[in-house]
């Protein structure tokens, strides 16, 4: 095969993958290419720089049409690739000013033993940590929880950690790196779990997020966790569990909430649906529900954390994908909004190139932001007092 018949193929291919970027998921089966290719941004980017050189030194050598064909790509491609790192500048100044603000109201400063963004990370991968581990703990009937400890024995704050998957998937082992990274920077970490939709509707989960607390209160010594010392953090569907049990009575004070991409305001998220909808979000809440707000209204509205905002509720931290077609945006922002109007501190870091479910690409530019915050955050309520 001629080479320029092979650049072509290769520029092409750059260009599919680096579109992307900027393109939203129509589909289910389309959302890792949307979700990870913003993550390996930088990668792409110097891969779509070599080949520009390539190109250009082909096109030098014996200018063709279809070597300008590859060039017109790959630049294209290059544009897009170069996209995230583009605004990381802006965001982390703008979040850095935010974070600041929060650390003024709340009276605590503290740093971060991450960078927001390392191309070492990305590469070679976050540092491996060492980490005690005990798993498949029975907490009530079927369910079982982890627990991810510093290496040194001791009593720690603690993080309860509720993983995603619309409700209806996941298990408490799905998000062991960020587990065992926090466990490494001396949090005793639980991650949980809660009975599926559609053979368990709601509030059968939120029934298991108190058990599993209940229990965490009943075996903290055991598992060297200060009881005082705790938050509660979830992922997209584990977010909006976890923002019950933060804002509603909890067997323990709970001292902080973290909230990625959680849903909001159920009602709300059924008619106001995103564009494209790759996972079908109508179908996901009656699933979870049981059936429609029209024929459950309390149901919706009982399972919407923006119903049980209210003053003197703990300090939140809501991180977001600005390009997010599961839960948008828009909603972490009205949160956030709802929040302050009630007097309650809270962080709010919006990530402009990042989709739903950004960190299952735990060394991605986006994961890597998202955990430089988290870490100051916890630290600054958890460790600063």
């Amino acid at each position: 095969m001629k080479i320029d018949v092979i650049l072509t193929l290769l520029s092409g291919f750059s260009l599919f993958l680096c579109l992307w970027i900027v393109l939203p998921a129509p589909i289910f089966s389309l959302l890792p290419l949307s979700v990870g290719t913003p993550e390996i941004s930088p990668t792409l980017l110097i891969a779509n720089l070599i080949l520009t050189i390539i190109i250009l030194f082909n096109c030098y050598l014996k200018p063709s049409t279809i070597l300008y064909f590859s060039l017109s790509f790959i630049i294209i491609a290059l544009i897009f690739s170069a996209l995230p790192l583009s605004q990381l500048a802006s965001v982390k100044a703008k979040s850095d000013r935010d974070l600041n603000t929060f650390l003024n109201s709340i009276n605590a400063s503290i740093q971060s033993p991450l960078n927001a963004f390392s191309f070492q990370n990305l590469i070679q991968g976050i540092p491996p940590t060492n980490t005690r581990e005990t798993l498949n703990i029975p907490f009530k009937d079927n369910l079982k929880l982890n627990v991810y400890r510093p290496p040194e024995a001791g009593i720690n704050p603690a993080i309860v950690l509720i993983y995603g998957g619309a409700w209806q998937r996941g298990n408490p082992s799905q998000d062991k790196q960020f587990s065992r990274y926090m466990a490494q920077q001396g949090y005793s970490v639980w991650a949980i779990s809660y009975r599926h939709a559609p053979a368990h509707t709601f509030p059968a989960q939120r029934e298991d997020v108190q058990s599993a607390l209940e229990f965490i209160k009943n075996h903290a010594h055991e598992y060297e966790t200060d009881l005082n010392r705790i938050a509660i953090m979830g992922r997209s569907a584990g977010a909006q569990l976890a923002m019950l049990a933060a804002y509603n009575t909890a067997p323990f004070p709970i001292r902080a909430l973290v909230n990625y991409y959680g849903p909001v305001n159920l009602t709300a998220g059924y008619y106001n649906l995103p564009t494209p909808d790759p996972i079908g979000s109508r179908s996901v809440l009656t699933t979870f529900l049981g059936g429609t707000p029209d024929e459950f209204p309390d149901r919706y509205k009982q399972a919407s954390p923006i119903n049980s905002v209210k003053p003197g509720l703990p300090p939140s931290l809501l991180i977001y994908g600005g390009r997010d077609h599961i839960v948008k945006s828009e909603f972490g922002q009205y949160l956030a909004k709802s929040l302050v109007e009630q007097n309650n501190a809270v962080l709010f870091i919006e990530i402009p190139w990042a989709d739903h479910a950004f960190d299952s690409v735990f060394q991605g530019v986006s994961n890597q932001f998202a955990l430089y915050y988290t870490d100051r955050f916890l630290a600054a309520i958890l460790k600063s007092s």
